[in-house]
């Protein structure tokens, strides 16, 4: 099983983008992105972070044990697929996001998402969360 992020087939990018007291540009950002999976972290905020995703398809199934993440949608749709315990057990539910929605996922959980179209979302999240999971 994969152990870091760069384990993935994912674009991430941990490094904080913008400092305090800068403009954040999240559009200029997404209309140049050419990935069809891409996480960028754009600032810290206390302990946490705000990161934006430009996202196409489907993350893995994963779950973050000390950590609870805050989805939400710019533009697009965003599935999420929860499950109660095991990665290998059916989806228990899924929870659709469309623009100006938001949702957090507790601790936990084991979840995925995924995105019909290309969708933008921005994230919060503890800075040291792992995005891939644990």
């Amino acid at each position: 099983m994969p152990d870091s992020v760069a384990d993935y087939p994912y674009e991430t990018r941990l490094n904080i983008l913008h400092q305090p007291l800068e403009i954040i540009d999240e559009k200029a950002l997404s209309d140049a992105c050419e990935y069809k999976w891409f996480n960028q972290t754009l600032c810290q905020v206390n302990g946490s972070v705000v990161r934006v995703a430009i996202i196409e398809g489907e993350y893995h199934w994963h779950k973050h044990d000390d950590d609870d993440e805050f989805f939400y949608v710019v533009e697009g749709q965003l599935l999420i697929d929860l499950r109660d315990t095991e990665p290998d057990q059916a989806a228990e539910r899924t929870v659709a996001l469309n623009p100006r929605q938001g949702f957090v996922v507790p601790k936990g959980t084991v979840h995925r998402t995924r995105a019909p179209q290309r969708t933008v979302i921005l994230m919060v999240e503890n800075a040291g969360i792992i995005p891939t999971g644990n």
